[in-house]
């Protein structure tokens, strides 16, 4: 059965619009070329400082494979990585194993509009 990540961010007072921009033109593109199957990010509601990031992998197994290989690309640690993570004060992730359907909801349910 499928895994989905739930990463939630708090990010520093002032850096969610320059942190989503970069997650859409640099770091979301480079996770999808390694294969990380982005179902839904964006702002959290409620919380000037809060962004949130769903992933979704085959097993755990898959996710531990993808996101070594992610964080050790030369793309990454020599790409947006600096920028990205100085804007992040802390984050958590949840793991939960769900089916593709539930997976596949969340994707229409949250995508940006």
């Amino acid at each position: 059965m499928p895994i989905l990540e739930i990463r939630s961010y708090r990010l520093l007072p002032g850096t969610r619009d320059e942190y989503h921009r970069l997650f859409v033109d640099e770091a979301s593109p480079l996770l999808h070329a390694h294969g990380i199957d982005v179902v839904a990010f964006g702002r959290s509601m409620g919380d000037a400082n809060g962004y949130f990031l769903m992933r979704s992998f085959a097993d755990p197994s898959d996710r531990e494979r993808r996101e070594k290989a992610f964080y050790a690309s030369l793309e990454w640690r020599e790409g947006a990585r600096e920028s990205v993570v100085s804007k992040i004060e802390v984050y958590t992730d949840v793991v939960v194993e769900v089916d593709g359907a539930t997976i596949e909801g969340l994707r229409r349910a949250l995508a940006p509009t």
